[in-house]
């Protein structure tokens, strides 16, 4: 009888859990994990996730891309390989990146690259450009994108 009020509160806690923010399953069972579940009772609580639509892998991968890429900036290389890290699948990581437009990446990485290049405080030029793009291929931007925006912004300053 305690096994089914500890699955019980499992389920009530990780509810909550996941109602609050959008998880991915990796998250959920280190959870379940931590509240002392085995294996079973984890794939009974992760079913019961997945049907109720508490937890659902396509939606975070949307919001984790769409999250990161307009409030952190992350470009799409750091946020594949976060994605990945996460375990989540090819298809999933491939839909999340449908959810940023060419415009909007575009725009993004372009007033990223700007506001860093103005507030890199570097009187060598070759400083300065590895600086800058070390800091945008860190957010996760296409390396070609990069060097050619820095070698733009070089030309006009």
């Amino acid at each position: 009888m305690s096994e089914v009020n500890s699955v019980k509160e499992a389920i009530h806690k990780i509810e909550h859990f996941c109602a609050y923010q959008e998880r991915c399953h990796d998250e959920v069972v280190q959870k379940l994990r931590t509240m002392k579940m085995d294996a079973t009772e984890i794939d009974e609580i992760l079913a019961h996730l997945i049907q109720e639509n508490y937890l659902n892998e396509s939606r975070f991968a949307c919001s984790f891309a769409r999250g990161k890429h307009r409030i952190k900036f992350w470009g799409k290389v750091r946020i594949v390989n976060e994605l990945k890290f996460r375990n989540i699948s090819t298809y999933n990581i491939n839909l999340a990146l449908k959810e940023i437009t060419p415009e909007e990446y575009y725009t993004n990485f372009n007033t990223l690259a700007e506001r860093n290049w103005h507030s890199v405080k570097e009187s060598n030029t070759l400083k300065k450009r590895k600086k800058c793009c070390d800091f945008l291929l860190r957010k996760g931007y296409e390396s070609n994108w990069v060097y050619e925006k820095v070698k733009e912004l070089e030309a006009t300053n």
